[in-house]
């Protein structure tokens, strides 16, 4: 059953993008040399990274994080990954597929397009929209077969989702990859214009109006000035926030998009999917404010010369380019230092030939942020913890035994959720600093604006890492603070914690 009924909130009940630009975390994690020196044999053995991440939805930081590995000491990056729902999962694999194409099979323009439009864009081009029908076929015959998943997809393990979840991720991407029922099966614009009438209501027939006000007033006053009028307003009203080809192109239905939710219908509980996501901020953020070119976040005449579209699109390209050049075989990197392997080694064991710096992503089983301490292998394991704005009700002591010696701590925050006034994001950052507080954690210096993410350490280790940063890190952009206007006209927002979290928690 499909539904186009809504949450009635902006951010709605599942996260499909972040809502804070893309970070290098070994930047935020402790120094690799700290790691070595816990090895008994430092100078065998590789550093490792091992980084939790709690809603991190979209993959952008890790990609950052690939993309920047070749600017610091050479160590393995492992990734554990927990989400609130398996489509999420679902999506990280065929991002990440896209993103490490071959690049002899897809060149960069068409990959960063075809990359875009999956992640951020409700509707699609034809051609896009079979790669993710034959990627989705491909990944759906892997997941049942753990050990030919780790053969083709030696970056990806399932193995800690439970069978059940095995089963229900693989139902996910046949549904992507089905296309006898055609668009009816899943009508996105239908559904993205009920989710908009139900979240405007009375504000409809002025929807183009309250989007200006909303961008004007809201967004730009914090930080996020780039985000042109006329692509949040087509994206309001569309769901196509990068409109890289012709407008008529795009028509087909971003099947990555749906998740499945029980409503009741005359007094039962059924199943129903739909577009639960956001329509108040878009996905623009994650890309489309920040820049390593400056160039790019002129102004003139009081008013930037290139859009968060434009923006997104050239940042995307350089991850890409990244990955693709830190990817090669390590006998084609003519300046880099020729280091040979130990034989029998983990790092050839996973990745061949091809990564210098190798990494995994672990997809750890939905809701078992609670229970993770209780594992010994996860218990003081992480140098790093993710913990996004709609997942911060997890944070807790529990966590907190799972980080190692000298961890670090990294919340997002609700800076950019239109729906919360600024006295609410207030009083999210000072919920935030509690649970971290009776988490075990102490604040620790902001390297970028506070109102973004909140930096904690863990307490009874070292003190804050004071370490310099990489030189080639992205300045962000310059942000006003919000002001004091009473912009906000819901009392409630839905995080992808799966049900609205009343502000009065905070």
């Amino acid at each position: 059953m499909t539904t186009p009924a809504g949450s009635g909130a902006g951010f709605g009940w599942v996260s499909w993008w972040g809502l804070s630009p893309a970070l290098d975390l070994q930047a935020e994690g402790p120094a690799a040399q700290a790691d070595a020196d816990a090895d008994g044999d430092a100078a065998r053995a590789t550093p490792e990274l091992n980084v939790l991440l709690l809603g991190s939805v979209d993959g952008r930081h890790l990609l950052r994080t690939l993309a920047r590995a070749a600017r610091w000491p050479r160590r393995r990056l492992n990734f554990y990954l927990l989400e609130h729902n398996l489509e999420a999962v679902a999506r990280h694999m065929l991002i990440f597929s896209l993103a490490l194409e071959d690049p002899e099979k897809m060149g960069l323009q068409e990959q960063s397009e075809a990359f875009l439009e999956v992640w951020g864009n409700a509707l699609l081009r034809a051609p896009v929209a079979a790669f993710v029908r034959e990627q989705a076929s491909r990944l759906a015959l892997l997941v049942p077969e753990p050990d030919r998943l780790e053969r083709e997809l030696p970056w990806l393990s399932l193995r800690a989702l439970k069978f059940r979840e095995r089963d229900e991720l693989e139902a996910v991407l046949r549904f992507w990859s089905c296309e006898e029922r055609g668009p009816q099966a899943f009508p996105m614009g239908r559904l993205w214009d009920a989710r908009v009438r139900h979240y405007l209501g009375s504000r409809y027939d002025a929807r183009c109006g309250v989007s200006d006000w909303d961008l004007r007033m809201k967004l730009h006053d914090r930080g996020a000035q780039v985000i042109h009028t006329q692509e949040f307003r087509r994206w309001r009203d569309t769901g196509v926030a990068f409109e890289l080809r012709d407008s008529s192109a795009y028509h087909e239905p971003n099947r990555t998009l749906a998740s499945g939710r029980l409503l009741t219908h005359c007094g039962e509980r059924v199943a129903a999917r739909g577009y639960w996501g956001d329509i108040a901020t878009g996905p623009f953020v994650a890309f489309g404010i920040e820049a390593d070119d400056q160039s790019l976040l002129q102004t003139r005449n009081g008013q930037p010369t290139k859009t968060a579209g434009e923006i997104t699109q050239h940042n995307v390209m350089e991850v890409l380019r990244e990955l693709a050049a830190w990817g090669r075989p390590r006998d084609t990197q003519g300046d880099r230092e020729k280091q040979p392997e130990p034989e029998g080694s983990p790092e050839q064991e996973t990745s061949g030939d091809l990564a210098p710096a190798p990494f995994k992503l672990h997809f750890l089983s939905l809701g078992s942020a609670r229970s993770l301490h209780h594992k010994g292998c996860y218990q003081a394991r992480f140098q790093l913890l993710y913990v996004a704005c709609g997942m911060v009700h997890l944070l807790g002591p529990e966590l907190a035994a799972c980080m190692a010696p000298g961890g670090n701590l990294l919340v997002e925050l609700a800076r950019f959720l239109v729906d919360l006034r600024p006295e609410q994001l207030q009083a999210f950052a000072a919920r935030v600093g509690e649970l971290a507080g009776a988490a075990g954690f102490t604040p620790c210096a902001s390297a970028g604006p506070a109102e973004t993410f909140a930096r904690f350490a863990k307490q009874g280790a070292r003190g804050p890492d004071t370490r310099p940063r990489a030189p080639s890190a992205a300045p962000p952009v310059a942000a006003a603070p919000p002001q004091p206007h009473d912009l906000a006209s819901h009392a409630t927002t839905g995080l992808d914690s799966g049900a609205p979290v009343p502000l009065s928690d905070f």
